[in-house]
């Protein structure tokens, strides 16, 4: 077995938020983390400040760490980058769109399919925040997969705290409404398509929820 490095606790970190499993607010215990994941709390310091990069978490001084919990100034500003963002992803996967990069694409569309039909929860949400990722990373440009899967995780938080009713069915729909027009190399279309769904997920926000509650050792034995 491999040992466990700073790298893997973020990435298990990562997933325990994206995936819903550690909510907004949770204070992050070191010894706890450090216990849990077998490591010192050296270790388990440096992937906390790991995340604190992109603002998955928040270091507050003399209190700790804490899943951050983002403003509603924040949600909007978040949601306003992606649109600038992956308005112009959309329209260069367009301009090399390939039959492969199609078929990964309905590939990704039909397990998000499965996991709706299974009610997986953790799985959905990974999924229907991977296919923006993945729409980069088909395109081959590593950075821009790294900061649209930034942008993600943080959405994800955004939508925990904020969504009204779960919007799932609808952004896998709009999902596969993007990609049938990427095959159609209709960039007109696709960007409008792309613009239109960011704007779904953001008026399906509720901006006077309360605050979910979490435990943190109720996450962990999920990791």
């Amino acid at each position: 077995m491999e040992p466990t490095t700073t790298r893997t606790i973020a990435e298990a970190l990562t997933r325990a938020i994206v995936e819903h499993k550690l909510r907004p607010g949770t204070k992050l215990g070191e010894q706890k983390l450090a216990d849990h994941f077998g490591v010192s709390r050296t270790l388990v310091r440096q992937a906390l400040f790991q995340l604190t990069q992109n603002r998955l978490v928040t270091l507050e001084p003399a209190r700790g760490a804490y899943v951050s919990t983002p403003s509603v100034q924040e949600a909007r500003q978040v949601f306003a980058v992606r649109r600038m963002l992956e308005t112009e992803m959309t329209r260069a996967f367009v301009a090399g769109v390939t039959p492969a990069k199609i078929q990964a694409l309905r590939a990704h569309v039909a397990a998000e399919q499965a996991a709706l039909d299974r009610s997986d929860v953790s799985q959905r949400t990974e999924l229907l925040g991977d296919f923006h990722v993945r729409m980069a990373e088909l395109m081959g440009n590593e950075v821009l997969a790294q900061l649209i899967g930034d942008l993600t995780s943080r959405c994800a938080l955004i939508m925990l705290m904020y969504q009204s009713a779960s919007a799932a069915e609808h952004s896998h729909e709009e999902h596969a409404e993007i990609v049938s027009a990427l095959a159609a190399r209709d960039a007109d279309r696709a960007v409008r398509l792309m613009q239109e769904h960011l704007l779904h997920v953001e008026a399906g926000l509720t901006f006077d929820r309360e605050l979910p509650a979490n435990d943190l050792s109720q996450a962990l034995s999920s990791l």
